[in-house]
């Protein structure tokens, strides 16, 4: 009897209802979790006959569910300091390795690194990103499972510029010198504490030798480019050379390094000269060098762009990729496999990758989590909307029960 079954549909559509909002409370401190609403609407409708103007009367048949549709404005972010877990500000899905060339899509950033240091889920699908070459991510390669250096060793980089911010004093009397130091980097990661002695000539004019310490050059040793002369104006500022010193170099060096050749920056990106003769003391302010030794990995961060960026014991830094994420045309349409994880769908759309704060992307924040966007109150409200609509429903079907037996009782 349709008496029944109007009341039957509200039953089950009620029970949708309850089920939904008892999951989207089971999961208030699931990790990315997004939080689900069941809509209704009504059944088909049975003309019935139709009134003396020609409007048709039409019976309907009940409920239905409509949708369940997912909530995906952003949860809170807390911080937890564990490098490997990632929070999206923003809109984006983090891209998930699903195996055969396939991937999934989630906002569940609780990622952990496996023994090799591979960036996983926690379901064990893999972090997928771009690719980074000598510390260099290129942005136009094909997504690949980032992996962390954990054990890796970065070889050494030999240096090939140096700089010295150094004031000399004009009062200083013909004769005088000023020695200051740098180290330098060899093709093997050596140090070497090169020194550069100024030696006042005239005025406005200085000679520099620049010198390796006794016993870092064998024998057959040669330098080239190691001494010049600077000539300042009347404002103390340099004018000879009137360009970096370029070949600058050593061979021969006792640890069999290859040559230590390389240039000395006399004057800054914006042309100024990093060398002053000025009636002060004469001193060196700062030195800078681009080699480095060896060193050891030991610990890696996520920026907001998404870059990886690995630090290693010898206090040199080196991006090892960068963590994409990706957006469908409707979020809606994503099939939903559990875990907070996502596939697409004809409905949803194939996904866009790209990299964090372009194409209305997201920024991604390490060494935090985004919480489940779950409103406890609104989810309590709910609730007592959708036990008393239960409780209607059940009342009808008593109801209609109680009709039946009466009509049953006459008929006897």
């Amino acid at each position: 009897m349709a008496s029944f079954y109007i009341p039957l549909t509200g039953l089950n559509s009620d029970a949708t209802a309850l089920n939904t909002i008892a999951n989207n409370l089971s999961n208030m401190n699931t990790t990315g979790y997004k939080d689900q609403t069941v809509n209704f609407s009504d059944f088909f409708y049975q003309q019935i006959g139709q009134t003396g103007s020609g409007n048709p009367i039409q019976q309907g048949s009940g409920v239905q569910t409509a949708d369940i549709a997912s909530n995906f404005t952003q949860g809170n972010v807390n911080a937890t300091g564990t490098a490997s877990n990632m929070a999206i500000d923003g809109n984006g899905f983090f891209v998930l390795s699903a195996g055969n060339g396939a991937n999934l899509y989630t906002r569940n950033g609780n990622f952990t690194m496996t023994a090799n240091g591979g960036l996983v889920s926690q379901d064990g699908h893999a972090v997928m990103g771009y690719p980074a070459t000598n510390g260099v991510v290129n942005t136009n390669a094909p997504l690949t499972a980032l992996s962390i250096p954990v054990g890796q060793v970065e070889p050494p980089a030999a240096t090939t510029s140096m700089s010295m911010t150094a004031n000399l004093s004009s009062a200083a009397a013909v004769g005088t010198s000023v020695p200051s130091q740098i180290t330098l980097y060899d093709s093997l990661g050596q140090s070497h504490v090169v020194t550069i002695n100024y030696t006042k000539t005239g005025t406005n004019t200085w000679s520099y030798s620049i010198s390796l310490p006794p016993g870092d050059q064998t024998g057959s040793g040669t330098s080239t480019n190691t001494t010049g002369t600077l000539t300042f104006n009347s404002s103390g500022n340099l004018v000879t050379p009137a360009s970096n010193v370029t070949g600058i170099s050593f061979t021969g060096l006792a640890d069999g390094a290859s040559n230590l050749t390389f240039g000395w920056n006399l004057y800054n990106t914006a042309g100024n000269s990093t060398l002053t003769q000025v009636d002060a003391a004469s001193a060196v302010s700062a030195t800078n060098q681009n080699g480095y030794a060896s060193g050891e990995y030991q610990s890696f961060a996520v920026n907001s762009d998404g870059t990886v960026v690995a630090t290693f014991s010898n206090g040199e830094q080196q991006a090892v990729g960068q963590v994409a994420l990706a957006t469908v045309v409707n979020p809606q349409g994503l099939r939903m496999l559990g875990n907070g994880e996502y596939a697409t769908t004809l409905a949803s759309g194939s996904a866009v990758s790209g990299v964090s704060g372009t194409a209305g992307l997201g920024t991604i924040q390490g060494g935090s989590l985004e919480q489940s966007n779950v409103n406890i109150s609104t989810e309590f409200s709910n609730l007592i909307i959708a036990q008393r609509a239960f409780e209607a429903n059940s009342k009808a079907v008593t109801t209609f029960d109680t009709v039946a037996q009466d009509t049953i009782d006459m008929v006897r």
